[in-house]
């Protein structure tokens, strides 16, 4: 279907391109959200006709999202979560969870602002892509983690997970005899051995 975008829309075009896309793509996103009209000749004049107040209603828009954009600068929120030994959330965190977080900051950003290509299932520090006009975005640090006190050693930079696995491996000893030569049977077992041979023999 062709279309004609009334915003930048990434990886498609700018204001006033024509260009084709995925019928759904368009009945379900393009047209609803008003991004997009239909590429008919009717519409094509509406839009020509319309051009320069909708390049400055976006020019608009623009101005506004830049200056929300400043209070995410540098931005992070924390998120407690449960989740098994190897850092594995029981549920996941979503979009709603990340916007009531910056809501809790003063801080309110529509849900569908927030880009999760899928929602976080791990404990970790992780990049979310926050876009407030389709010419500006910012990337905010959700820090997902079992207790504040993890939280604050992630915020630090500490691999939690990777720093727990090395303290179970420290943990971890195998007895040996430090005179022993490599592949020499120990002694006792030695001992055992003919006395197993000789009730055998019996």
């Amino acid at each position: 279907m062709d279309v004609i975008l009334l915003e930048r829309v990434e990886k498609l075009g700018q204001i006033g391109d024509v260009v084709s896309v995925k019928a759904g793509f368009a009945r379900n996103y393009l047209l609803p959200r008003k991004k997009a009209l239909r590429a008919n000749e009717a519409n094509k004049k509406v839009f020509e006709a319309n051009r320069a107040q909708i390049e400055a209603d976006n020019a608009n828009r623009r101005v506004n999202a830049e200056k929300e954009a400043g209070a995410l600068d540098d931005k992070s929120v924390t998120l407690i979560r449960q989740a098994s030994n190897t850092g594995q959330l029981y549920g996941s965190v979503s979009t709603r969870d990340v916007a009531e977080a910056l809501a809790e900051d003063g801080i309110k950003v529509a849900k569908s602002a927030i880009v999760l290509a899928r929602p976080i299932k791990t404990i970790g520090v992780h990049e979310v892509k926050i876009t407030l006009h389709a010419e500006v975005s910012r990337s905010i640090k959700v820090n997902v983690a079992r207790s504040p006190e993890e939280a604050e050693l992630q915020a630090q930079g500490v691999d939690v997970m990777a720093s727990m696995f090395e303290r179970d491996e420290a943990g971890f000893t195998e007895e040996y005899d430090p005179n022993a030569e490599p592949g020499e049977i120990p002694t006792d077992l030695q001992d055992e051995a003919p006395a197993a041979e000789a009730s055998e023999e019996a």
